[in-house]
């Protein structure tokens, strides 16, 4: 019976998948108890795109397009 052995860098890069998707929740959900009126859904482009301009007072509209750039840039980024 042979044993079948996966190189190095097939072991992280299947890992790596998990890292990022861990890294989106958990900015995700910073973005969540940022925002706890909203509802920030799996896509943050979406989040944008969807969003009305003038359907909040400025300064609230401001701060959450801010926050959804922000939390949409650090998962881009990695960090």
């Amino acid at each position: 019976m042979s044993v079948l052995r996966v190189p190095a860098f097939v072991r992280t890069w299947v890992g790596a998948g998990r890292e990022e998707e861990e890294w989106s929740g958990q900015v995700r959900s910073e973005l969540a108890d940022d925002l706890p009126d909203e509802d920030i859904g799996e896509d943050l482009d979406d989040c944008i795109d969807l969003y009305e301009m003038g359907s909040k007072p400025r300064c609230e509209e401001a701060e959450y397009l801010g926050l959804v750039q922000d939390a949409r840039d650090r998962i881009a980024w990695g960090r």
